[in-house]
Formats: structure tokens, sequence, C-alpha cells
């Protein structure tokens, strides 16, 4: 698959819904399937297994609401996305989805099968955490692709001999004919040969991936190596990374970083401003909360209660349907960006200071992603609050001018007080105790910060802390990865939440 870019996989994609991994990995998933069917659809079967996390989680964290708005075309952050159901039955396509015994090994798979008058495709794919997919098998073969680049598809009868051995058509026996898989938007076939079928499938990601790429460094061990005695700030780390992964100019780079810091502040202050939606366990609390910061009657937190109000305001935003930014995560959205922007106000930065800042973050998740995963199904919530909180400290000692092996010891110190941490929604929603979650990376980090700037020793490095994530996260049960199945999701008071969550969103008829 392609390489973590710090805008597909870290510090995006802007969209809206509860969940990332759930919501806007399957709105990608659901917009190649459209694709492969040429946008004709009729008949969608759905199919997820037992023991994932999806049959328990589809319809409350966004699944549901993500995949139907891909079948239809729409983008992440649709502001129809909250109706795509009654959407997709107003196109008339008939819909099913099954929960089958079929033992797929990762918890996040989506098995569809799609028909129109002329035609059936299967699709198997997978959410990897942050928004990211990959493509598994189409028509029951194994055919990789992650919708980094433009994909063409051609059919072939299985008695023709395959012509094209360029390095980017990759060749797929289905039984009774040949596949060809050539990553190129330009590609024709030769009029000679007998295709039965071709599709052409478009990039579900801004950064394209590109042939024979060059990365300076993947991991932060590499990274130290690269730079070896330069000290080059981490920010500027993260810049000659993205340069190489999309083929940008430094400006292009950092201008992208502050489009995003412009989306999240008005996110904010729409958070701030208050926000309603019925199917939520959270109402609006963060404007009680900036009245009594504003009246000098909160604890005196300094530059943290600041910190705290943002990233109330974004998690209420996200929990409403508003648009947001997974930063890495939907589920841990707000305690990067409530660190950095609470932060950078407070000391009177610029916006191009936030963007760096989140830069620097960035290029720290691109080593988490690129090692192991920001999926909480896989992980637990150390894949989302404790990698956000290792990407906000090393921001932080950014805003604050440190170097970068300060930068990278914060991130180091935040990643290893989090190990272990569980995911376990109340109510089947993504509002808490993910707000807490968030709030305390967002401390964390800015604890670990200041530790690092006064030369704390992280003792551990950044890998190693990624690394043992990764061991924990393999022992950890699956009712404590984001299943709703253990921890506070099973305590009564969740269960009768969820129960009366429900009974308003079929009409109050008692019958959920």
């Amino acid at each position: 698959m392609s390489a973590v870019s710090i805008f597909n996989d870290v510090i995006g994609p802007v969209m809206r819904g509860p969940s990332s991994s759930h919501c806007a990995a399957a709105l990608r998933i659901g917009r190649l399937a459209r694709e492969l069917m040429d946008g004709n659809i009729a008949e969608v079967l759905v199919e997820f297994d037992r023991s994932g996390s999806l049959p328990t989680t589809h319809e409350s964290q966004g699944s549901d609401m993500g995949l139907f708005g891909g079948l239809l075309g729409w983008d992440a952050d649709d502001e129809r996305l909250p109706e795509s159901a009654q959407a997709l039955a107003d196109a008339g396509i008939n819909l099913r989805i099954e929960t089958v015994d079929v033992g797929d090994p990762h918890p996040n798979t989506y098995r569809l099968t799609l028909r129109n008058a002329h035609e059936q495709h299967t699709l198997v794919a997978i959410s990897t955490g942050g928004g990211m997919m990959e493509v598994l098998s189409m028509d029951d073969v194994p055919m990789p692709m992650d919708g980094g680049c433009h994909e063409t598809l051609i059919w072939l009868p299985k008695a023709v001999s395959a012509e094209f051995e360029a390095d980017e058509v990759l060749h797929h026996d289905a039984g009774e004919c040949h596949i060809l898989q050539v990553k190129s938007s330009a590609f024709v076939a030769t009029d000679h040969l007998p295709v039965i079928a071709v599709k052409r499938l478009s990039p579900v990601l801004p950064v394209p991936s590109r042939k024979d790429m060059r990365l300076p460094f993947t991991s932060c061990t590499e990274m130290l190596c690269h730079d070896a005695g330069r000290h080059t700030p981490l920010w500027r780390l993260a810049v000659e990374y993205e340069m190489a992964r999309g083929q940008f100019t430094e400006r292009e780079v950092i201008d992208k970083m502050i489009a995003i810091v412009r989306i999240l502040r008005k996110s904010i202050t729409s958070g701030i401003a208050g926000t309603q939606y019925e199917d939520r366990v959270l109402g609006y609390q963060s404007g009680r909360f900036n009245e009594l910061m504003q009246a000098g009657t909160l604890l005196d937190g300094g530059a943290l209660n600041r910190i705290v109000l943002y990233v109330t305001a974004l998690m209420e935003v996200k929990s409403s349907m508003g648009v947001i930014v997974a930063a890495p995560t939907a589920g841990a959205c707000a305690a990067l960006p409530g660190a950095v922007i609470g932060m950078a106000e407070a000391m009177g930065k610029s916006e191009e200071d936030m963007a760096q800042a989140m830069l620097a973050a960035g290029v720290i998740g691109v080593f988490i992603a690129t090692r192991w995963t920001f999926a909480a199904e896989v992980g637990g919530c150390q894949a989302e609050g404790g990698a956000a909180a290792s990407m906000a400290a090393a921001a932080l000692v950014t805003l604050a001018g440190g170097t970068r092996d300060q930068a990278v010891a914060a991130a180091s110190m935040a990643f290893q007080s989090m190990l272990g941490l569980i995911c376990d929604p109340i109510a089947n929603r993504v509002e808490a105790p993910c707000l807490g979650k968030n709030v305390m990376a967002a401390s964390n980090a800015l604890s670990c910060a200041n530790m690092a700037l006064a030369d704390f020793d992280p003792l551990i490095p950044l890998d190693e802390v990624i690394d043992a994530a990764k061991n924990v996260a393999a022992r950890m049960p699956r009712e404590h990865r984001c299943t709703s199945l253990g921890g506070l999701a099973v305590t009564p008071t969740s269960v009768e939440i969820e129960k009366r969550l429900s009974s308003k969103r079929c009409g109050g008829c008692g019958s959920c």
C-alpha cells in the first residue's frame, strides 16, 4: 500500500460524523464501489463478520451513514450525510445488511455485493483507522488498492495472453478471465484485444500516490539519523517529508496546513456558540464552561482552561455532525487542535505558527501510522487518544520554540502514559468517555511538553513506545476495542441511555 501522507492519514480527512474509522473510511469504500458499478447500483448486500466490531457499531457510529453517502457519490463533509439512508432509498437502491460468520481477521471488514440489471461485482475492504481504507479483493480476486491513485481494471478472456508487462500493471486470475489492474489515469487498451469490460476508478484520497517515490525517512529513528547533527526543527522535517510524499513545494505544504487550521478555528467558534443534535449523549456544555472561564470563577488553569474549552467545543461539533478534521481520528479529533490553537492564541501566535506546530504533530503521526494504526477497533483508545497526546506534545514543544529532540521526547513521554487505554463508548456513541479522554490527552500533552522543555528524560525512544502499544493491543480483549461490549459501554446506565436514544430514533414505539 502507499506510503503514509500527513494530509491523507494523519491530519485529515475533513469530515462529518462520529468516527473516522467508521464513517469516513466507509464513505471512501462506498465511493470506490460506486465507481466499480459505473454509478449504476440497483442492489447492495452489506455483510459484517460476527466477530468484528461492525455488527454492534455500524449504525450508531456512522458506518451506515458514511457507506451510504459513498454509494451516492457524496464527500466526507457533505451536510446531507445524516440523511444518507433515506437518500439511498429515494435513489431506488435496494439495501440489505447481514451478519455472517466468515472469520475475517480485521475487525473493520466490509463485504459488499453490488448488482444492477447488467452486472454484479463483489468488493471486500477494510477500514484501517483515521479514515483510511484498503481494498482487499474484487470479484473474489485479491486486488490491493487504497484509493490513492487512478486504477483501470480490464477484464479479458482467459485465453488471451497478457500483453502488458509494465511495472504498473498487475495480472489477476479470475477463473474464466484475467483482470488487469493498471495504476494509470490515461491507460487505453489496444483496439485488437477482446476486452470484456473496462472500469476506471478515481482516487478517493487528497494526496495521490506516485511511482518511484523516495521518502527521506519513515520512522523516528530514521529521521534522527537522516537529520543527524543539524537539529532541524521538527516542523521543517515534516515539510521535507510531505514535499517528497506529495510532490509539493514548501509553501504548498504550509498553506495546506493553514487551510486546515482555519477550518478548525471556525469549528471551535461554532462549537462555543452552541450545537444541537437529537441523537447524542451529551448536550451543549462548552458555552457554560466559557462563561465561567470568562468570569474567572473556574480554578486557575492558565492556558489549560482555554485548551479544555476548545477541546470540548470541537467534540460537541463532532457529536452534532458538524465539520471536523480527523486529527488523527474523529474520536480523538479535539485533543491536538484544541491544544495547539488554544495555546497558540494564549501566546499570541499566528496561524502560520499554528500550522508549523500541526506539521510537527503530523510527522509524529506518520511514524505511528507507518508502524501501527490509529484504529481503536485494532488498538483500543491508546491508538487514538494516545496517538493524539503524543502528536500534541510535539506540537506544543514546537510552539514554544523547543528543539527537535525535545519535541520527540515529549511525544514519547505522552504516549508512554496512555498505554493500555481502552475504547468503551457509552451508549455506543463516540461522545463519552471520549470527551474526557480528549481533555486528558491534551492535558497530558501540555505537561509532557513542559517536561521535555525542561529536558526530562523519556528513557524509551518513540519507535519503541509505538511498538509497545502495538504489543499491548495484541493482548487487549475484543470487548475493549470499540465494540461497545465492555468497560463503561456495558454499565446499566450506558445500556439505559442507549435504549432511550434508540427509542427516540424509531419514533418512541418502544420496540427497540
